[in-house]
């Protein structure tokens, strides 16, 4: 057990860094509560930031929240804090993601291997640019295999005909999208003016990325059916080199476990100077989402498709301040 509880400096820099991952239109559906008495730090899903339209039964939340819980855990590892983590402890509790208790016993072998990555958890954030013509090499490719593994999913690269498949998903998910009023509506209501507001959630305007010259963007075009002034059109990659992070069950458990394969993915994407950006349309779409998996090779339930390469990490998008995510109770 740990000699003394927590200090306040300390929780704050868990929560910070934990509060780094990504979420769907960065609504940062989370909540931490931490109890000195028993010296444990949950992780609560924050049900007021869902979205009912998109992510009706919740699946995209949970993944955010499993992508902040591996931010936690290589946080406290990097502090030298060892951690023992249960998911859904209270199954009547359905807001109740993990129960996470601290403690300065020794590291297991698997909680030591998160440290190495904690200097990444800065840099990370979601790049809608282009990317160049660079090809991912293979021995990194099998590290972003790795991670996802050691978490409990699966992660693969496209296959050529599998990409052309998915891409044209990805336009007609689009297409639906822009089709839907409510839910253009409730993706609009994650959008950030920056010149009349200092935003801390949502994606801010200067975030969006530029057009793509072609109209084979893969990136989700956050402008929807308006039009910003000034946005420039550039031309993205016509192939781009997609993946597809799986798991085998599809419950709110297997949802957390993708969203920490997804962020230690992403952590070591980060480390080998590799961009991402997400294609999440096709996901929201259950008649898109069932075909996604490969036809040949493919097994399991399709829980995120990432956009890799080279090229501009693009700015970060704000995050609330950790006093406002943060719970200390006695």
């Amino acid at each position: 057990m740990l000699a003394q509880t927590l200090d306040d400096t300390t929780l704050a820099d868990l929560v910070s860094d934990a509060t780094a991952a990504p979420s769907m239109h960065n609504a940062q559906p989370w909540h931490f509560d931490y109890k000195r008495s028993s010296r444990t730090l949950a992780l609560r899903a924050d049900f007021d930031r869902a979205m009912p339209e998109a992510d009706p039964s919740t699946r995209a939340l949970h993944v955010g929240c499993g992508a902040a819980l591996l931010n936690l855990r290589v946080s406290a590892a990097h502090q030298g804090l060892s951690m023992e983590t249960t998911l859904l402890p209270v199954p009547s509790d359905q807001a109740l993601l993990a129960n996470n208790r601290l403690s300065d016993a020794p590291q297991k072998p698997r909680d030591a291997a998160l440290v190495g990555l904690h200097r990444a958890i800065r840099d990370r954030h979601t790049s809608r640019y282009p990317f160049d013509a660079r090809a991912v090499p293979e021995d990194v490719r099998r590290l972003f295999v790795d991670a996802a593994r050691a978490e409990g999913a699966d992660f693969s690269f496209l296959t050529p005909t599998h990409l052309e498949t998915v891409l044209e998903l990805i336009r007609d998910a689009e297409g639906y999208d822009r089709g839907d009023p409510a839910r253009e509506a409730e993706q609009h209501h994650w959008i950030r003016d920056s010149k009349a507001e200092a935003p801390v959630d949502g994606v801010p305007d200067y975030a969006f990325g530029p057009c793509d010259a072609s109209g084979r963007a893969t990136t989700r075009d956050f402008a929807g059916t308006a039009v910003l002034a000034g946005r420039a059109r550039v031309p993205f990659e016509s192939r781009p080199q997609l993946a597809l992070l799986s798991t085998v069950g599809d419950r709110p458990v297997d949802w957390l476990h993708a969203g920490q394969a997804l962020e230690r993915v992403l952590l070591t994407a980060t480390l080998h100077d590799v961009s991402a950006s997400f294609a999440t349309q096709p996901l929201e779409w259950p008649d898109l989402r069932w075909i996604l998996r490969d036809p040949v090779f493919g097994t399991g339930h399709a829980q995120m498709i990432i956009r890799m390469g080279y090229g501009p990490t693009g700015p970060r998008t704000p995050r609330r301040p950790w006093a406002q995510v943060l719970t200390i109770e006695p």
